[in-house]
């Protein structure tokens, strides 16, 4: 049997052609402009002393005029106030990324358990009634004490005390249990990968962080990332929907993969967080000729030193699972700007 993905947590630390502009000639017309007192008459040829300061406003009146006059093309390139939004939403996601952090590297034997958390927690989604999926109601006392989340409870007190500390410095409300349990999912991926590097650079950590930035998949997140809003469920998800994974066949996982849009190759890229025995899981699954081929190849994957195949495979499918049956808000996490009294402003 090839290398698990739970040894790896032992040591953790178009172009697009575009049409050439249409190509306006200007005829130079005779243009007074004003600066303070001074009047000039730009067709004119003396010669006329000015202050720097007045040189420099003048300049800025045309720079003005000359963008009003090209506002056109400005127009839809980029909005102020979306871009506000992109930085505030990116800068509360790098901030949650620090918390996840020191929270996995002070517990990683939960990595998991975090994992499969994320994964329960979405696969409560039902096609037919578009109910269920990532929302959080995993975190309910009636849910988690389930049989199939047996063992979870740790994994989520990690996410109520990470909580906890993202909320003290959110300026925009509470983060939703549906969005921090699936990045504390990623922050997990992410851990163990660099934790793999670090081990095969012999326990150096400088070493290890330089081989995950030159062969990681760290990129492949960026549509997760972009997937950040979701709405917590107010109670919990129906029963019956997620299976006790230790105790279902290779048919019965396979039949709910594919209810959920996944098939074989998803199935066995996510089999070291389907029950507390990964071995014993990938042993039963190489029995079935669908899913026996996609194992293999994820074993041969993690023996390598990119682990590419088995990561870029991970991070797509976790990325599709995270976002089942929800409506993404995308000004979620966003807040007004502070108001800027510009009668205050000193030019």
């Amino acid at each position: 049997m090839g290398v698990s993905f739970l040894s790896t947590c032992s040591s953790l630390l178009s172009l697009v052609a575009h049409d050439s502009p249409p190509i306006t000639t200007y005829q130079p017309r005779s243009v007074p402009i004003c600066c303070n007192t001074v009047k000039i008459d730009v067709s004119g040829e003396s010669q006329v002393h000015l202050r720097r300061r007045d040189i420099l406003k003048c300049s800025g009146v045309a720079i003005g005029l000359e963008l009003i006059g090209n506002s056109g093309s400005l127009v839809g390139n980029a909005n102020a106030a979306d871009l506000i939004q992109r930085r505030q939403r990116s800068d509360f996601q790098s901030k949650i990324k620090g918390t996840l952090y020191r929270a996995i590297k002070g517990n990683s034997d939960l990595i998991p358990s975090l994992l499969t958390l994320a994964i329960n927690d979405a696969f409560t989604y039902d096609k037919a009634t578009k109910s269920g999926g990532p929302n959080g109601s995993i975190r309910f006392s009636s849910e988690i004490s389930r049989p199939e989340n047996q063992g979870l409870s740790a994994a989520l007190n990690l996410i109520e005390e990470a909580k906890k500390e993202i909320d003290s410095y959110s300026k925009a409300g509470p983060i939703s249990y549906a969005d921090l349990i699936h990045y504390a999912a990623q922050s997990a991926v992410k851990a163990t990968f660099l934790a793999a590097a670090i081990r095969k650079c012999g326990g150096n950590e400088e070493k290890g962080n330089q081989l995950y930035n030159a062969y990681g998949s760290s990129g492949q997140w960026g549509l997760f990332e972009r997937q950040f809003g979701r709405a917590d469920a107010e109670g919990p998800d129906p029963e019956g929907r997620v299976p006790v994974w230790e105790k279902a066949s290779v048919q019965e996982m396979k039949d709910k993969f594919s209810a959920l849009g996944f098939g074989p190759r998803q199935l066995a890229v996510l089999s070291a967080f389907l029950g507390p025995d990964q071995i014993a899981t990938e042993t039963l699954l190489a029995t079935d000729p669908d899913v026996a081929p996609w194992v293999q190849n994820y074993q041969r994957s993690r023996e390598t030193v990119s682990q590419t195949n088995y990561e870029v495979d991970l991070i797509t499918t976790f990325t599709k699972l995270s976002t089942l049956g929800q409506q993404i808000n995308y000004e979620a996490y966003t807040y007004a700007p502070p108001k800027i009294d510009i009668t205050k402003l000193k030019l």
